[in-house]
């Protein structure tokens, strides 16, 4: 009699993939990427972003899935594995999701909020909710046990079932919401024209560096999340095909979004008359919910439908960004993983408290609770979002285009053999990948990471001590995380996912082979 441990990982491809669609699938999707489409000239964005997808975010995501595949490990043991003096890169990736999960849990409380509040005027309530402390806390909490929840019970076991359930349930309300709103009648032809009416001139230099920053963050590259989930993906998951479905899910569901945002906006104003804001919390948080309110019993149950979809685009987000840090948590220091996503969660949790009660003043105008001039919530997001993501990104594609091999690799034909014999078999496109990921790629991440910069230091063209203060800090944070993985983790043991099924063993996870 043989005893067999389970394989801790995805079950099948398709799981993988929704799972990992599910993850680039969030908030910005909803929001940012239907605004930005719009101002900055419609199908002319669309264009540039698909292009910015191919020749930069798909490159990335292979690299990252593949980093986490060949290891079957954290981040941090996955970069180890390319190469030791890499690690830190890893230890990026667990840094950058915990402090990401900080935040976007009050993102996700917040939507919690206005689903449940639907069928009230949840066009009124923006100020006092974000005002009211204790009511923030609340629904951070259920949002972030929502979460715990899955990601406690595994990843075949929670992220998977979850994914499977989740994200065509999103994909269906999000097609209905879609259907309601194009069929509104006035104001929806003029709110498609300045959705998708393509427009090069509008478009200009900054569209295109904002279809391209656009591109990167919505597909979750640089956070550790793809890492992650390529290294529970089985060896009959195709990394190259898998990644091609993640990204066209991804770009159809923000396409989706704004054929659903702008006809009710431009409905609206047609009917009511007045201008509403289109652009990010408040679009999602007082804009739309004003114009369902207007639309009667029905605009209440679009609201409800709407705001379900954006719970469970943010909660498969930070499912994942969960995962990555509850993974490393668990093989670093060998503890059951229903020990490790408490911790986790509980950390995240009592930081978001800070950042809601600075949020609640940012939008009741209060100046209050500020870093460098933001609220602890954009403070956060622009040191992990400009500064570290795109660090992390490019540390992909070097360690896969230039190290896979244990050694440093300067010719793409031997790259790509390299990465052939190693197992990453993408057919023809494999040459076209090699040169794509050691040299067009980590360019156009070096244009996303410069430029973004330059916009947090001098918004609008005009210096800013606060974005200074910004990008030093999140530089300072770099350095710490660089020398923390010198003297804590580089000559020291971090796991791999094998540790996690001795370690849940225990508690029952073989089976039993007659033989």
């Amino acid at each position: 009699m043989e005893i067999k441990k389970k394989r801790n990982g995805f079950a099948s491809g398709i799981g993988f993939i929704l799972a990992a669609a599910g993850s680039a699938v969030g908030l910005g999707n909803l929001w940012s990427f239907p605004y930005k489409t719009s101002a900055n000239g419609g199908a002319a964005f669309v264009f540039v972003y698909i292009l910015s997808v191919i020749v930069m975010g798909s490159i990335v995501m292979i690299a990252e899935v593949y980093l986490g595949k060949r290891a079957q490990a954290n981040p941090v043991s996955a970069y180890k594995k390319a190469n030791k003096n890499l690690g830190w890169l890893g230890l990026f990736a667990v840094v950058i999701p915990l402090l990401i999960t900080c935040y976007y849990s009050v993102l996700g409380g917040y939507t919690v909020k206005f689903t449940l509040n639907s069928f009230n005027n949840n066009s009124e309530i923006l100020s006092s909710f974000a005002g009211n402390v204790g009511e923030v806390i609340l629904y951070t909490a259920i949002f972030v046990v929502l979460a715990l929840v899955v990601v406690m019970a595994g990843v075949k076991g929670g992220i998977e079932k979850a994914s499977k359930v989740l994200m065509p349930a999103l994909f269906l309300l999000l097609v209905a919401v879609v259907v309601y709103c194009l069929c509104l009648g006035e104001g929806v032809s003029e709110g498609l024209a300045y959705y998708l009416k393509p427009d090069f001139k509008s478009l200009g230099f900054n569209g295109v560096l904002a279809a391209m920053s656009q591109a990167f963050f919505s597909l979750s590259l640089g956070m550790g999340i793809m890492v992650s989930y390529g290294s529970y993906a089985g060896n009959d998951i195709n990394v190259g095909k898998s990644v091609i479905m993640i990204c066209v899910f991804d770009t159809v569901v923000a396409l989706l979004a704004g054929l659903a945002i702008f006809p009710a906006i431009h409905h609206y104003k047609a009917v009511y008359g007045g201008n509403l804001s289109e652009k990010g919390i408040v679009l999602l948080f007082t804009s739309l919910p004003l114009v369902f309110d207007n639309l009667g019993t029905v605009g209440h149950i679009v609201s409800f439908a709407f705001f379900g979809m954006v719970i469970i685009a943010a909660l498969t987000s930070v499912m994942s960004l969960l995962e990555v840090v509850t993974q490393f948590v668990i093989q670093k220091f060998k503890v059951h993983r229903k020990k490790a996503i408490l911790t986790v969660a509980l950390i995240c949790f009592a930081v978001s408290i800070p950042v809601s009660v600075s949020l609640g003043f940012a939008l009741n105008d209060a100046d209050k609770m500020t870093v460098c001039g933001q609220n602890l919530l954009d403070f956060i997001d622009q040191i992990t979002n400009v500064v570290l993501m795109p660090l992390c990104a490019l540390g992909s594609c070097v360690a896969i285009g230039w190290f896979i091999d244990g050694k440093f690799t300067a010719n793409p034909l031997k790259t790509y053999a390299a990465l052939e014999k190693d197992g990453l078999r993408l057919g023809k496109f494999g040459k076209i990948f090699a040169v794509m990921v050691k040299y067009v790629s980590p360019l156009l991440i070096l244009v996303v990471e410069i430029f973004g910069i330059r916009d947090v230091i001098f918004p609008n063209g005009t210096f800013s001590k606060g974005g200074l203060g910004i990008v030093l800090t999140a530089f300072a944070l770099f350095v710490l995380t660089v020398a923390a993985y010198f003297i804590f983790f580089k000559n020291k043991e971090t796991g791999c996912n094998a540790d996690e099924t001795d370690i849940a063993a225990p508690r029952g996870d073989e089976e039993i082979i007659d033989g």
